[in-house]
C-alpha cells in the first residue's frame, strides 16, 4: 500500500479548524479524505456515527487501547477519550488519498512525531480567548461548565502553537481558508 501524506489541523475548540478542514475537503485537486476519529463521548444531536466520529463505549475504547489499535489517543476530559484508529489511516491510504485530520493539539503532535516526513502539522490560532468563548456560546451545544473547561484548556493549547510546522491566524475565515489551501497544495506536490 502506498502511503499518502498526513495533514493535521489542530486548535482550541472554536478556532475554526473544522470549517477550514471542510473547505479543504471540497477541493478535489488536493485528493483528501477525512480521518474520522473515535471517541467515547456521547454524540451531539447533529452528529452521525461513522461520519463525524466513530462513537464507541468507554469499555470498548479501553479495549482498543490495550490492543494497540490506535495511532494516537488521549483522555481529553475525564472519561472522554478521543483517538485515531490505525485502520482508519490504512483505509484512506488504500483509496490512494491523503489523510486530513481535525484533531486536538496533543494528538496532532503525536502524529507529527510518528510520521515527521509525511506530516504537515498546522495550528489554527483564534483571534483571542474572548472570541473563542463567544464562538463556543454561539454553538449552543454545551453547558457553561463545558465551555469554561474548553476555555481553560485553550490557554494551554495556545502555548503549543510553536511546535507545529505552521500557524494560521484565523482572524478572517476566507483568508485563513485560502492560506490553508495554498499550504496543503504545496505540501502534497
Amino acid at each position: 500500500m502506498k502511503k499518502g501524506k498526513l495533514i493535521v489541523f489542530s486548535a482550541p475548540s472554536g478556532s475554526g479548524k473544522t470549517t477550514i478542514v471542510k473547505h479543504l475537503l471540497e477541493r478535489e485537486d488536493l485528493n483528501l479524505a477525512f480521518s474520522i476519529s473515535a471517541t467515547s463521548r456521547e454524540p451531539r444531536p447533529t452528529e452521525i456515527d461513522g461520519t463525524d466520529y466513530y462513537f464507541i463505549s468507554l469499555h470498548d475504547f479501553k479495549q482498543h487501547i490495550k490492543a494497540e489499535d490506535f495511532l494516537e489517543w488521549e483522555e481529553v476530559y475525564r472519561d472522554n477519550f478521543y483517538g485515531t484508529l490505525k485502520s482508519e489511516i490504512e483505509r484512506i491510504w488504500s483509496l490512494g488519498k491523503n489523510v486530513i485530520f481535525d484533531i486536538d493539539v496533543a494528538g496532532g503532535l503525536r502524529i507529527k512525531k510518528k510520521f515527521p516526513e509525511e506530516t504537515l502539522a498546522v495550528f489554527v490560532k483564534p483571534p483571542s480567548i474572548d472570541e473563542l468563548k463567544i464562538r463556543l456560546k454561539k454553538r449552543s451545544t454545551e453547558s457553561d461548565d463545558k465551555i469554561n473547561m474548553r476555555i481553560a484548556k485553550a490557554s494551554v493549547e495556545l502555548a503549543t502553537a510553536p511546535q507545529f510546522d505552521v500557524i494560521i491566524k484565523n482572524y478572517d475565515l476566507e483568508v485563513a481558508q485560502n492560506e490553508a489551501y495554498e499550504l496543503v497544495k504545496a505540501f502534497i506536490q
